[in-house]
C-alpha cells in the first residue's frame, strides 16, 4: 500500500449489496451507472435551491471546482443523452457570467480570483470565451516583456499567489485560444495558440525531450526576473496542453502540432498511468506520506476529458485512450462503494473515493473531486457514438461579441486597451441562448438530437 494511504486504510470498506457495476459492452450499462455517479455529485450542489447561489459549491470547495463539475455535467448530457441537469448548468452558467461583460468574473469572488479559476469557467461554457481571451491577451501584455510574457497566477495584484506564472493559468490561455481558433478558422486565435505554447516551452514549464510540464515559476519583482523552478507534475497540467495541442492539430495537421500530441501522451502513460495494473494516478500526491488536497483529488477527471478529447480530434491516439479510459472505469467503479453519511448524501453504497490502485476498496475519500473523477471515467466510454468537436462549418451555429470582456478586469491600475487585432473579430464561440450555452461545453455539443 501507499505510504500516503496507510493512514486510512482503517476506513476501507466491504462491498455492500448496492455496490455500483459496469458493463463497457453495453452502451444502457454505461449510461445507468454513470446516471447514479452524477446523482451522488448533485447532492453536494445546493446552488439551486432556496437561499443557495447558483453556480456555487459548499465550503471546502472553491468557485473553479464549480465551473469543472458543471463542465463534466454538459459533457454527461452530450454524451448519454440525460438532460436532468440542464436547467440547474444553465442557471448556474448564466448565474457566473457577470453581465454585461460576460467574461466569468463575478465581484463575489475578487478575493480568490486566479487566471485558471476564470479559465474553467470559460472552458466550461463559451459564452464567455471570448471576454476570457480578451481579457487573457490584456493581461499577457501589461507586464511589458517581463519573463518573456505568460499570464500570472492571480488576476489582482492583492492576492497571494501573483508572483507566480505558472502551466495551469497558461494552459487556460492556451486550451481557449486553440480550440476558439479550431472553430472559428480566425489566424489571431491560431497565433496566439502558437505564441502560449512557445512561450511555456521556452520559459522551461514543458521539457522540450520528455514533455514533462511543471508546474510553474516565480517572479523577483525587484529585478524583473523570473527563476526557482517549481518541478512537480500534476496531471491536470499535462491534460489542459494536451488538449489545445490536439485542437491545434486538428486545425492545422501540422507535424509540429502531431509531435507535441505524442510527446504529451507517452509523458502521461509514463507518468501517470501505474506501471503495475494501469491505474490512473495522482503520482506527486498518492506516492507521499501528505496525500492530496481539495482540489489535487479532482484532478484525473480533468485528464480524463482531455484525452476523450484528444481521441476526437488526433485519432490515431483513439485506440491507446479507449484502454485508458476502460481501465479507468473499471477502477472509478470498484471504488464507489462508499456509505451514504455526513460526506455522502447520495445513495448508499455509491459514494466513490479517490485512489484506484487497489482494487475494490473504498479510501474514505468522498467528495466532489473523487465522485467528478468516476463520472468522468464512466461516460467518456461512450466514445464510439460521439461526433467530433464541432466548428463553424461544421455543426456550429454559435455567434459572438466582438467587445465581449472588461477593462476592469486587468490587475494593473492603467492597462493597455484591447486593440481590434487582439479581439480577433471574427464569429466566435460566444453563446448568447440557451441552447447555444449548452453546446458551448468542451465538446461545442450540436445536433445530439437530430
Amino acid at each position: 500500500m501507499k505510504s500516503w494511504a496507510v493512514g486510512i486504510a482503517s476506513l476501507m470498506l466491504a462491498s455492500p449489496a448496492t455496490a455500483l457495476t459496469v458493463d463497457l459492452s453495453s452502451d444502457s450499462s454505461i449510461k445507468d451507472t454513470a446516471s447514479t455517479i452524477a446523482y451522488g455529485l448533485l447532492k453536494y450542489y445546493h446552488g439551486n435551491t432556496t437561499g443557495g447561489i447558483p453556480g456555487l459549491l459548499p465550503g471546502p470547495y472553491y468557485w473553479w471546482e464549480a465551473g469543472a463539475m458543471f463542465g463534466h455535467l454538459i459533457d454527461y448530457w452530450y454524451y448519454t443523452g440525460d438532460s436532468t441537469y440542464n436547467d440547474i448548468t444553465l442557471q448556474a452558467m448564466m448565474h457566473q457570467i457577470n453581465a454585461p461583460d460576460g467574461d466569468f468574473l463575478p465581484r463575489n469572488q475578487s478575493n480568490a480570483m486566479g487566471n485558471d479559476d476564470q479559465g474553467f469557467w470559460g472552458m466550461t461554457g463559451w459564452r464567455g470565451a471570448q471576454a476570457v481571451f480578451n481579457e487573457y491577451v490584456v493581461r499577457w501584455n501589461e507586464e511589458n516583456g517581463l519573463c518573456g510574457g505568460g499570464l500570472r497566477w492571480q488576476v489582482y495584484s492583492t492576492l497571494s499567489g501573483y508572483d507566480y506564472k505558472n502551466s495551469i493559468a497558461n494552459g487556460c490561455f492556451f486550451n481557449i485560444a486553440a480550440r476558439l481558433a479550431r472553430f472559428t478558422k480566425n489566424e489571431t486565435y491560431a497565433e496566439w495558440a502558437t505564441k502560449i505554447y512557445e512561450w511555456e516551452s521556452g520559459f522551461g514549464l514543458i521539457d522540450k525531450d520528455t514533455y514533462a510540464v511543471y508546474d510553474g515559476k516565480y517572479i523577483f519583482e525587484n529585478n524583473k526576473t523570473c527563476g526557482n523552478l517549481n518541478p512537480v507534475q500534476y496531471s491536470y497540467n499535462t491534460a489542459i496542453w494536451l488538449t489545445g495541442s490536439a485542437a491545434m492539430y486538428d486545425l492545422t495537421k501540422k507535424d509540429s502540432w502531431q509531435t507535441h500530441i505524442n510527446g504529451l501522451m507517452n509523458y502521461t502513460q509514463s507518468m501517470f498511468i501505474s506501471q503495475e495494473g494501469g491505474h490512473l494516478w495522482e503520482p506527486p500526491c498518492e506516492q507521499t506520506s501528505k496525500g492530496c488536497d481539495q482540489n489535487q483529488v479532482s484532478f484525473k477527471g480533468y485528464m480524463i476529458r482531455s484525452l476523450a478529447y484528444t481521441a476526437k480530434t488526433a485519432p490515431w491516439t483513439a485506440d491507446t485512450i479507449a484502454k485508458i479510459l476502460a481501465q479507468a472505469a473499471k477502477d472509478a467503479v470498484a471504488s464507489c462503494i462508499g456509505p451514504a453519511d455526513a460526506k455522502y448524501m447520495g445513495p448508499d453504497g455509491t459514494a466513490c473515493g479517490f485512489t484506484w490502485l487497489k482494487g475494490a476498496t473504498y479510501d474514505g475519500l468522498a467528495g466532489v473531486g473523487p465522485q467528478m473523477n468516476a463520472l468522468a471515467a464512466v461516460f467518456y466510454n461512450l466514445q464510439k457514438d460521439t461526433k467530433p468537436p464541432a466548428t463553424s462549418d461544421d455543426r456550429g451555429t454559435s455567434k459572438g461579441d466582438p467587445n465581449a470582456g472588461s477593462h476592469m478586469a486587468q490587475p494593473m491600475s492603467e492597462p493597455r486597451a484591447i486593440v481590434t487585432a487582439d479581439r480577433a473579430g471574427a464569429a466566435i464561440v460566444t453563446l448568447l441562448i440557451t441552447a447555444g450555452i449548452l453546446s458551448g461545453s468542451w465538446f461545442l455539443m450540436t445536433d445530439l438530437f437530430d
